[in-house]
């Protein structure tokens, strides 16, 4: 029975990953930011967070996070403020003015975007997202067979969807560099930027006001 329903869970969670969204524009900048270790560092984190979701589920805590109306509401504000902060932060790297050569940005880089930021911010944009912990407990239990153990199949099926999307998203990341390092004029990088500040702020002020 679980093998039936593991193939379903399978064609389902790879429409999933690969459907754009939050987590793959974070990760496509902050490879931008700060090279394919940055963007792969926050891959780890976003797809840390599947586990998180998908014990609470398996635990039957995101049924009563969904029906405890202020516990969601906390969930989905500090989600929103999240995104709205990221948000800023792109939009203030798109008007900064001054570039540096690519020899002086890289040392700075290098020097100011550690691991533990990277993987923190991936982390965060995972847990704190509300549309996540309403997929995993809608549709994970799905593909869970009654009959077996609940907490170590979600377990597996989100292992399964962790090693999907880390190939998905460093594979981004991949891309990402190979096009930076075509050469890409410092207006382009602000644009992105900016792109990529305005749909963060504007997801998190519709989050908000959902």
């Amino acid at each position: 029975m679980f093998t039936e329903l593991f193939w379903a869970y399978l064609v389902a969670i790879t429409l999933l990953t690969i459907t754009p969204g939050v987590d793959t524009l974070l990760v496509m900048r902050n490879t931008g930011r700060g090279g394919l270790k940055d963007g792969c560092v926050t891959s780890v984190g976003i797809c840390s967070g599947l586990f998180i979701h998908a014990t609470l589920s398996a635990l039957g805590i995101s049924i009563l996070l969904v029906e405890t109306a202020w516990a969601f509401s906390a969930l989905k504000w500090a989600g929103a403020c999240y995104l709205i902060w990221l948000g800023i932060v792109s939009l203030r790297q798109a008007l900064m003015k001054g570039e540096k050569t690519p020899e002086a940005k890289s040392a700075v880089i290098k020097r100011n975007v550690s691991i533990a930021a990277s993987f923190r911010e991936g982390l965060l944009s995972n847990v704190l997202n509300p549309k996540t912990a309403l997929f995993y407990m809608a549709l994970l239990p799905q593909f869970v067979d009654p009959a077996g153990n609940a907490f170590q199949q979600s377990l597996i099926l989100a292992g399964v969807h962790f090693m999907l999307a880390m190939i998905w998203q460093c594979g981004l990341a991949w891309v990402v560099v190979r096009f930076k390092g075509l050469g890409v004029s410092v207006r382009l990088k602000r644009a992105l930027n900016a792109t990529t500040g305005g749909f963060f702020v504007a997801m998190g002020a519709k989050l908000a006001s959902t």
